[in-house]
């Protein structure tokens, strides 16, 4: 085991796979940068060369029609954009092409392409920069659709994604790159499709993604304090979904609360809280709950980006509402961190 950060842990993964597999390329805007993409391809074309490891021009929709054919052709295209948004341009041939490919020509043409799309807010990045579209890509058959939240999770996840048959979209929350955690050596893959319960509890259940997971960590540590034990399950996997975890967690608890970072119509949240109550309706003592963002674009300003993300203390609030329980001393033990628009000095990692 190794301490590192959550960025060093997926170029780590990239220096792994490529060495392991010849057929493993990497490519995408900034891939050649001296900046690397947050440090997440450092390295990689000085050791593998630039006829594994290069820059493509700003054409999204073309590279990723360049990645179909690769992967056709047998090699394991890695792609690499800097923003989510930026990748929007691309999904003709994602939806089309890469996602339909195998159930069209069989079992014969697999499609093996991981789509890295870096995800995350603050600093102005506003309503065209800053979005998280995971549900999106989770509603195409044929996608397979990752978030991880931790160091360890980030890179056996990328690895189990670059060696998937199927087309793998690998969502990094910037603000995880910094976060700290022990990482295995070795090829170490972490399967797509299964869930991470951090913490234990019988009172209710809080399923969390990507960067809320950290702050659903933060509230879940004040419930504990109070004498509120919540079942946290990081979920990692957005496509396919590990419900029988889920399940069992509600059938224990009675009580649900799914944390979304991407707006609530049409959410992931709203997947989760719709099958619960459709299958597990026996089980519960309360109404499931959601938390996500609001239907509107993510503000640039700075003041109003103030109280627009749910953050750890409106997931407590939200856990005690679910309970009968006032709420109002879990937003002021729990409140946004200052300046609010970059992660609290609490964010150190591991979790």
């Amino acid at each position: 085991m190794r301490r590192m950060s959550y960025a060093n842990a997926i170029n780590d993964a990239m220096h792994q796979a490529m060495a392991d597999d010849p057929a493993v390329i990497c490519y995408g805007l900034g891939v050649a940068d001296p900046k690397a993409v947050f440090s997440t391809v450092a390295g990689l074309q000085e050791r593998f060369g630039a006829q594994r490891v290069f820059e493509m021009p700003t054409s999204e929709n073309a590279m990723t029609g360049v990645a179909v054919g690769a992967a056709l052709g047998g090699l394991k295209p890695v792609m690499v954009h800097q923003r989510l948004d930026f990748f929007l341009l691309a999904m003709d041939q994602l939806v089309n092409s890469a996602a339909k490919w195998h159930y069209t020509y069989g079992p014969d043409n697999p499609v093996p392409i991981t789509i890295r799309l870096i995800i995350g807010r603050g600093w102005g990045q506003g309503p065209t920069h800053s979005q998280n579209l995971q549900a999106w890509f989770a509603h195409i058959p044929g996608l397979k659709v990752v978030a991880p939240t931790t160091p360890e999770d980030a890179r056996g996840m990328l690895l189990a994604a670059i060696h998937d048959p199927n087309p793998v979209v690998f969502l990094e929350h910037r603000w995880l790159h910094n976060g700290e955690g022990e990482v295995p050596d070795g090829d170490v893959r972490v399967p797509i499709g299964v869930a991470k319960t951090l913490r234990s509890g019988d009172d209710l259940t809080i399923v969390s993604q990507s960067f809320l997971t950290a702050e659903a960590l933060r509230a879940a540590d004040y419930l504990q304090q109070i004498g509120v034990r919540p079942d946290l399950i990081d979920l990692r996997s957005v496509k396919p979904i590990d419900w029988p975890q889920l399940f069992a967690s509600v059938e224990r608890t009675g009580r649900l609360l799914v944390l979304d970072p991407a707006f609530a119509t049409g959410s992931v949240a709203g997947e989760i809280v719709a099958r619960v109550a459709m299958e597990r309706f026996a089980c519960l003592r309360a109404a499931p709950a959601r938390l996500a963002m609001p239907d509107v674009p993510e503000p640039t300003s700075f003041g109003l980006t103030r109280g627009f993300y749910p953050g750890a203390g409106d997931i407590a609030a939200a856990a005690l509402r679910l309970l009968g329980r006032a709420d109002a001393e879990a937003r002021q033990a729990l409140p946004e961190p200052v300046p609010h628009d970059v992660p609290g000095p609490w964010f150190k990692g591991p979790f």
